[in-house]
């Protein structure tokens, strides 16, 4: 009888430098979890806007093999995730990794490690590139698009955070005031009133 999973909290991310090592141990372990990681993206694909959670993914894939671990996901999840990425690569597809977010709906540092190992792109903003690549694998792998084809959209609490980030921010913006009608400047920095 395999051991009970022990996963980690809904907060922790996969730590990039630890996912890359391919230490959970037997080798035919991680293919079997790659190729049902695979299966579990795959299905994942073909619903337009889904994502998965790497909990979620990280207890289906050992339910789906039968194959548990007591080690944190953040241990052995992005070796998965990085033979799957390599697997899409080979096979000329979008990368089904993309799919794949932390408890926050960021998709982390491994993903753009993986893009620039893999493809060669440094980006700057993983969750924007993901978004475009979650579309992709939407449309390459068959979902039900709406009319129109669909859209590039960020995981709703990146979304969410982001519009935070923003109202914060204009809330905080200082508006001058034009020191003799004491009306708003506008952007031009020359009061419409007094000219």
């Amino acid at each position: 009888m395999p051991p009970s999973t022990h996963l980690p909290d809904a907060d922790t991310e996969i730590e990039p430098e630890v996912a890359a090592e391919l230490d959970t141990g037997a080798e035919e372990t991680q293919v079997a979890w790659a190729e049902a990681a695979r299966e579990v993206l795959l299905k994942t694909a073909r619903s337009y806007g889904s994502l998965i959670t790497q909990q979620k993914l990280a207890n289906q894939v050992q339910d789906r093999t039968d194959l548990h671990t007591d080690r944190q996901i953040r241990h052995w999840l992005g070796g998965v995730l990085r033979r799957v990425a390599e697997d899409c690569a080979a096979r000329d597809e979008p990368l089904l990794i993309a799919l794949v977010v932390d408890a926050r709906g960021s998709v982390g540092d491994l993903y753009a490690k993986t893009l620039l190992e893999l493809r060669g792109e440094d980006i700057d903003h993983v969750d924007d590139h993901a978004a475009r690549e979650r579309l992709t694998c939407h449309e390459y792998f068959g979902a039900n698009l709406p009319s129109g084809g669909g859209l590039a959209t960020l995981a709703p609490q990146v979304a969410a955070a982001r519009t935070r980030t923003r109202k914060k921010a204009a809330e905080e913006r200082v508006i001058p005031i034009c020191p003799n009608c004491y009306t708003a400047v506008p952007a031009t920095g020359v009061c419409d009133n007094c000219g």
